[in-house]
């Protein structure tokens, strides 16, 4: 019996040792398959050249009277802003685009019209290829200026219990669509030399001055048509629907950002006419503190200033115009709300 089970043993350890050589050998072949077989490279993200965002902003403000000692008008504030941003950036070379839009009136008690206090439509468009020289590139700047629709200086009826017409009789046009816009195409170079601030020269500087109201035209510096050129009084009609400027230009921007919740913006555009009164330098300066308050509330503060020799400003004390700094500014609170691309 003892002699049988030492048999089966013996046999069952064999048995044993052949599957174990069996399992390290068929091991060993898998490596190796595994070794030789072709590595799979992970996909690479694609490459994502554009930027895109929309920021929104809305305000609202109001005034209501009762019995108010001091004297006032009941009146409502409405303003709204749309910043949107394209940028397309690859290798060496850039293209930025951005349009801004500024709109708001006012209704007052006191007359029975809508009152626009803010109107601005705003596009540029800006081409950049590096240079052998650092933070420096080659450039193609485009900018269009206009406003949306016209804007008036309102007067005060001379008549009695006047009414909405009346209202609109004693105001003023001052401006409108296309009364003015200015278009222009400059190149040279862009100098970069931090994120947050960018210096653009371009001594080849081409655009037209372009006011479809003929009413206007006087005031915003169009020549008159060579048929009329020597007459002594001109009516509105001959003047020139548009003016050629060929000129340098310098704009520069710098952003900051001071926190994730306040943003400063600056924009300064001097431009000099070659072909008249290159001297006289028109000058555009902007402003804006742009401060979050919680998730969809803002502060927004802006300024903007004007200088151009060939704009007359009109008044009363003033019939004939006079040329001089204009400025405006705004202080908002409301509801704002961004879109931006993921990166």
């Amino acid at each position: 019996m003892r002699k049988i089970f030492l048999l089966v043993a013996s046999f069952a350890a064999g048995i044993a040792a052949f599957a174990q050589d069996d399992v390290q050998k068929a091991a060993a072949e898998a490596a190796a398959a595994i070794a030789e077989a072709p590595q799979v490279e992970a996909p690479q993200p694609k490459p994502v050249y554009w930027t895109k965002s929309l920021m929104t902003n809305l305000n609202f403000a109001q005034t209501k009277l009762w019995d108010w000692a001091a004297g006032g008008n009941d009146n409502y504030t409405m303003t709204g802003y749309i910043d949107a941003n394209a940028n397309y950036a690859k290798e060496k070379m850039i293209w930025n685009n951005r349009l801004q839009v500024d709109y708001g009136f006012l209704y007052s008690s006191d007359k029975p019209i809508l009152q626009k206090v803010k109107d601005r439509i705003y596009f540029e468009s800006k081409w950049g290829y590096e240079t052998p020289i650092q933070h420096l590139s080659y450039s193609a700047n485009f900018d269009f200026k206009t406003q949306i629709d016209n804007n008036y200086s309102y007067g005060t009826p001379t008549v009695a219990n006047p009414t909405v017409s009346d209202w609109k009789a004693a105001r003023t046009l001052k401006s409108g669509l296309f009364s003015p816009a200015y278009a222009s195409l400059g190149l040279g170079l862009l100098w970069t030399p931090k994120p947050w601030f960018s210096l653009n020269v371009s001594p080849v500087t081409g655009g037209f001055v372009i006011v479809e109201d003929e009413l206007l035209r006087k005031a915003y510096g169009m020549e008159l048509h060579t048929k009329y050129a020597d007459n002594a009084d001109p009516s509105d009609y001959m003047y020139r629907t548009s003016r050629f400027e060929l000129g340098a230009q310098i704009k520069a921007d710098a952003n900051f950002t001071i926190n994730d919740n306040l943003k400063y913006s600056t924009q300064v555009v001097l431009f000099s006419n070659y072909l008249k009164n290159p001297q006289n330098v028109r000058v555009n300066w902007d402003n804006k503190v742009f401060w979050k308050m919680a998730k969809f509330f803002t502060m927004t503060f802006s300024t903007n200033l004007i200088y151009d020799d060939t704009i007359l400003i009109t008044n009363d004390s003033h019939p004939n115009g006079y040329r001089t700094v204009q400025f405006k500014e705004f202080f908002e609170i409301g509801f704002s709300y961004t879109i931006s691309s993921k990166k």
